[in-house]
């Protein structure tokens, strides 16, 4: 009997918006291979993984100049869904926002600010995400790391360039999170591997330094670089007055670039009224009690914000979004048993990816669609042992071999998640020569980690994105 061999299973559809946009879809699987050998003899290409992916392309548009934009998001363990369905593709989930969230079984509708409108579009579910699985007998593990991550979904970008026609077209990565780390590694090594230079990355929610978002014993920096966001959600549940949001930032800011930071290291030299002034600026900036800010010895841990800030209202604050509030089963609990936020946006984006793949664009499928799989873990970061994670100098390298580079960054004030302070942080380190920071753009949003799920943030970013790419 023959061994099965994977093919490539591809669904191809053709749709308009109702703003009169025709474009195809085409989604399903691709087969990654490894070339072999056995005794240093060549023995054709192993199958390793079936990664799946959506595409859309403008029928009708020239691949010479038509921008292409390969997207996915992060976790790791992310399936690509969220970019997806709530802010670049075709169709969108329909599910309100804090505090008015829609019931199930919500919906989907035309997405008329789609990045489609200027690119085509390809998401991309990494290994274990999605429909995406390891081949038939071989082991998912190599794909559950750093370097794997990269090289797998880099060689999915290359084989649809290649097999589309697309290597002279303008090419884009656009990553949520973990996916803002990816890109900025995807950048160097399409670059080095397969001599793939892009025009631009968007950076949406970016982590590309584990360091800024650490709280470990002598190690300050996140405690200072979480604050502002803490001031952003302490200002948005009314704990700040009516001073406008702007004007808690640039305090919160200031002090943590200076005073706050200069107070921890100080530690036990600190004299009793420098530590009452800091204890009490701590306290007002992030909404906490006084006493509390005392008792953590001025640092205030995310996950513990999160259950302390509203605890006298008997509610816990999301991690992903800052804006969204949810109960717990313990009122005493030191952190949450779940994200509320998390909570809020996993029903609609789940029942939403789980319709529309199969009952608008014709792919189906008996395996459960992972938006979040925790089969990618244990992750491998065995690249960085004994050192932090970090991506930045892969990024800064990518620029100074393609000086034309650019990069969008893109952040939520409510993102407690990967703060817009330590992303500044970050860049703030970039490794580049000063005319190519000009490269870089910032833009910010009054929502969280999936900024798109507010609806003027939303629509603001589909604009900011659009000049991104036609620029």
């Amino acid at each position: 009997m023959m061994n099965e061999t994977p093919a490539d299973n591809i669904v191809t559809s053709r749709h308009t918006l109702a703003s009169g946009l025709p474009y195809t879809a085409r989604t399903g699987t691709v087969v990654l291979r490894e070339e072999s050998f056995t005794d240093g003899a060549f023995d054709g290409h192993q199958a390793k993984a079936e990664v799946f992916v959506t595409c859309y392309t403008l029928d009708g548009a020239d691949p010479r100049t038509r921008p292409v934009t390969f997207a996915f998001n992060g976790g790791p363990g992310s399936s690509s869904v969220w970019l997806h369905l709530g802010l670049l593709g075709p169709r969108r989930v329909l599910m309100g926002d804090a505090g008015a969230l829609l019931p199930p079984p919500y919906a989907l509708g035309d997405n008329e600010q789609t990045l489609l409108n200027h690119s085509d579009l390809v998401f991309i579910d990494p290994v274990s995400t999605g429909f995406s699985r390891a081949a038939k007998g071989e082991k998912p593990g190599p794909f559950h790391g750093f370097s794997g991550d990269i090289e797998s979904v880099g060689e999915v970008i290359r084989l649809w360039t290649s097999r589309n026609g697309r290597w002279m077209s303008p090419k884009y990565l656009a990553g949520e999170s973990y996916g803002t780390l990816r890109a900025a590694a995807l950048a160097d090594h399409l670059q080095t591997r397969f001599g793939m230079y892009l025009n631009g990355l968007m950076l949406i929610s970016s982590v590309l330094d584990f360091a800024s978002l650490e709280f470990n014993p002598g190690h300050d920096l996140g405690y200072a670089l979480y604050l502002p966001t803490y001031a952003a959600i302490a200002h948005h549940h009314g704990l700040h007055g009516d001073r406008p949001l702007a004007d808690v930032l640039r305090e919160a800011e200031e002090f943590a670039a200076r005073d706050y930071p200069w107070g921890l290291a100080r530690g036990h030299r600190l004299t009793a009224d420098e530590r009452a002034d800091l204890v009490a600026r701590t306290a007002a900036l992030t909404g906490l009690a006084a006493d509390y800010i005392d008792r953590v010895e001025l640092r205030v841990e995310h996950l513990r914000f999160f259950a302390e800030l509203l605890r006298s209202r008997g509610q816990t604050v999301g991690r992903l979004d800052g804006r969204f509030t949810g109960w717990e089963s313990d009122g005493g609990r030191e952190t949450y048993q779940r994200d509320p936020s998390m909570s809020a946006i996993l029903g609609p984006f789940g029942t939403a990816i789980n319709h529309y793949l199969r009952a608008e664009l014709g792919y189906t499928s008996d395996l459960p669609y992972e938006t979040i799989s925790g089969r990618v873990h244990p992750w491998s970061y065995k690249e960085f042992e004994g050192a932090h994670v970090h991506v930045t100098e892969k990024l800064a390298a990518a620029m100074r071999c393609n000086p034309h580079l650019r990069v969008h960054v893109a952040s939520g004030y409510h993102d407690g998640a990967t703060p817009y302070y330590a992303t500044e942080h970050t860049f703030a380190q970039l490794r580049v020569p000063r005319e190519l920071l000009a490269n870089v753009e910032f833009k910010y949003y009054e929502a969280g980690h999936m900024m798109y799920v507010h609806e003027p943030s939303r629509l603001q970013q589909s604009a900011d994105l659009a000049a991104f790419v036609r620029a």
